[in-house]
């Protein structure tokens, strides 16, 4: 057996759904594309992709030994409707893959499983990858053949549609290519339609500042107020584009669950996460990924949530955060409170005003719930 053979092997042994292999030198051109995105502001809060852009770019840069690069994907494909949840007001919607254990932790031990394998085989140096270095997997793994860039600019598969994780072992060896994949989205523009920002603001082009999973998981501050509406019940991340993707009925068909959702993430309610302390935040989401944006940004979400909700009984506790010692939440929570108990809201406003500190709290108090910009009004 190849030794290309041998890692395809132990790939599928260890749990990856795929692997495929590019030359480092053969990798796309990225620095210019990847230049145009950041000029424009796209990344908005995530600074990192300016910083790393050299880096990002060439992932020679990222390393000058690497003379292969070995792809693997892991699908995470849910076991029922993953968009099924957003008409249930009163529950939070968690995107598919933040439901179960944290993909880092799970794809990172794999993979050096499986770059020990490599060493042991074929000797040479490795260095393993899954979205914690500045490493542009999404295209290297079409290079590689794991699939495509699709119009959402997430990777589709002809196997395992839009529903997978990446990760990448660089490796000095010299492994023979695979030959890349071509785009098969033709005509179709789901995932376009699909956007409940309308972020997908081109074929192959998203304005991340506009995009749901960005806003509650990377952006810092407050929620825009264009966007809060169409956040729905979504508290971290959004699946509508993934979802929709006609290629997913094939991976549906062939995959064997191994990522397998936890109980109490597939439907939680707000009030309960509204209850949620940071102690009892930190205990719930021990090992995984909703951890790592933190409580404020976490209880933030959920006031956006739970503003849409409708649901009137969530108003005392929406008014217990308007205290709480982050901008950020008692901004939310003002908001909030103007959607679910407008004369609670009215009561409030005059001394919460004069006693706010931070204008950006302040603004939410001065105004009127009147949101007839919301992209999707």
């Amino acid at each position: 057996m190849t030794l290309v053979a041998t890692i395809r092997t132990e790939a599928l042994d260890l749990g990856f759904d795929d692997c495929r292999i590019l030359r480092a030198d053969n990798a796309p051109a990225l620095r210019e594309k990847l230049n145009a995105w950041l000029s424009q502001g796209c990344e908005g809060d995530m600074g990192w992709m300016r910083e790393t852009a050299e880096r990002r770019a060439d992932p020679r840069a990222l390393w000058p030994d690497a003379r292969s690069i070995v792809m693997l994907a892991m699908n995470y494909g849910p076991d029922d409707d993953a968009l099924a949840n957003l008409s249930h007001k009163d529950r939070a919607n968690i995107s598919v893959y933040a439901r179960h254990r944290d993909y880092h932790d799970i794809i990172k031990g794999k993979l050096k499983m499986l770059a020990s394998k490599i060493v042991s085989q074929g000797g040479g140096d490795v260095k393993v990858f899954v979205d914690t270095a500045p490493v542009m997997e999404k295209p290297l793994a079409e290079r590689a053949g794991l699939g495509w860039q699709g119009k959402h600019t997430n990777l589709v598969s002809r196997s395992h549609g839009s529903w997978f994780f990446l990760g990448s072992i660089f490796t000095t060896l010299d492994l023979a290519a695979d030959e890349p994949e071509r785009n098969h989205c033709g005509s179709c523009a789901a995932c376009i339609s699909a956007c409940p920002t309308r972020a997908i603001v081109a074929p192959y082009r998203l304005d991340a500042r506009r995009c749901i999973s960005y806003l509650t998981i990377e952006h810092k501050g407050p929620i825009p107020h264009e966007f809060r509406h169409a956040m729905g019940n979504r508290i971290y991340g959004c699946d509508d584009c993934l979802a929709v993707c006609p290629w997913n009925k094939f991976a549906i068909a062939t995959h064997e669950a191994k990522l397998v959702a936890r109980d109490d993430l597939r439907a939680p309610s707000l009030r309960q996460f509204l209850e949620m302390d940071e102690q009892a935040f930190r205990a719930f989401f021990s090992a995984n990924a909703v951890k790592r944006i933190g409580h404020a940004r976490f209880l933030r979400n959920v006031l956006i949530a739970a503003g849409n909700s409708g649901d009137l009984s969530l108003a005392r506790l929406v008014e217990t955060q308007l205290g709480h010692p982050a901008p950020v939440v008692r901004g939310a929570a003002v908001w909030a409170l103007s959607q679910l108990d407008r004369d609670r809201f009215d009561t409030l406003a005059e001394s919460h005003r004069a006693s706010e500190i931070e204008e950006d709290v302040r603004d939410e108090w001065r105004r009127a719930p009147d949101f007839a910009g919301d992209v999707r009004q």
